[in-house]
């Protein structure tokens, strides 16, 4: 275990998360998608630590270096029990940053506790998305779910078909992070029931997108509240931006041309100041506004 490594202990399984900056610091949790890890995060965690902010970058549930569910339990309302166990173990309100699944997970979160945050960072992500993208990542996750790779770069074909608006990468250092070893294959680092519970087949329906209760729970919100979409993604439209924005009116709303639904590992340079520009106006300046208001 590395030295910036903590280890946060949830309903019925352990959450592996790095943790960058001064903990006095004011809080940001970073929340990955299905399928990726923690260290998707890992470069913005570190530049917006450098910058005053006490960042923490989690494996969710089944993800990473977590444990996997015990029961195969991987609904939505269990990532929203996930977050809420973060938020208590860094005990005050942070600013929550999600990207698909880490989104939705910090939304329905916050319809249940309203005050559980500072303010919300929806990434490529709403109540409302295009079921053609989510199928897509859902096939992807599928593809040699169940028999492995013989080697790293068979794995990094698989990505290139799935992102080939990306450079294939030489170095395999960051593709290894996201598979693991066994019996000389390599496999994805995911649970395979978290892909069995993803669909429910019979209804036609992804659990993990609840448009209703999502939607219920957006209209809800009260704190700062940035969407940022890839300005070329085919999960969240214009028009699903736009529908979030007229349930959430006060939220604001930011584009990241030319990236697709991975916005922070497409264009990682612009996102970082679409967010350290949010985080500066909407949270920087309302906490110290409310700390010289104290010291009067």
């Amino acid at each position: 275990m590395s030295e910036n490594q903590v280890v946060i202990t949830s309903t019925d399984v352990k959450l592996i998360a790095d943790q960058y900056g001064d903990p006095a610091d004011t809080p940001i949790v970073f929340l990955h998608g299905g399928g990726q890890t923690r260290h998707s995060w890992g470069r913005s965690a570190r530049e917006l630590a450098g910058d005053g902010w006490s960042t923490i970058t989690v494996d969710l549930r089944g993800h990473g270096d977590s444990d996997w569910s015990p029961t195969g339990d991987y609904g939505l309302n269990r990532f929203a029990d996930d977050v809420v166990k973060i938020v208590e173990y860094l005990g005050r309100p942070p600013v929550l940053v999600g990207a698909s699944l880490g989104g939705n997970s910090s939304l329905a979160a916050l319809g249940r506790h309203p005050d559980l945050a500072l303010g919300l960072v929806l990434v490529d992500v709403s109540p409302f998305l295009q079921p053609g993208g989510t199928a897509r990542i859902r096939d992807f996750m599928s593809d040699r779910a169940a028999e492995g790779f013989a080697d790293l770069d068979e794995a990094a074909d698989a990505v290139a078909r799935y992102q080939p608006h990306r450079d294939r990468p030489k170095n395999h250092d960051g593709l290894r992070k996201n598979l693991r070893l066994r019996n000389g294959r390599w496999y994805w680092h995911w649970d395979p029931a978290f892909l069995a519970n993803a669909s429910d087949q019979a209804v036609q329906r992804d659990p993990l997108i609840d448009p209703a209760s999502l939607g219920a729970a957006a209209s809800g919100l009260r704190l700062p509240t940035l969407l940022v979409r890839g300005g070329e993604s085919d999960v969240l439209s214009i028009d699903d931006s736009a529908r979030f924005l007229e349930v959430v009116p006060h939220a604001e709303f930011a584009s990241v041309a030319g990236a697709h639904h991975m916005v922070a590992g497409d264009d990682n340079a612009v996102f970082e100041v679409v967010l350290g520009d949010f985080l500066r106006r909407r949270i920087r300046s309302r906490l110290d506004l409310f700390r010289a208001a104290q010291t009067r």
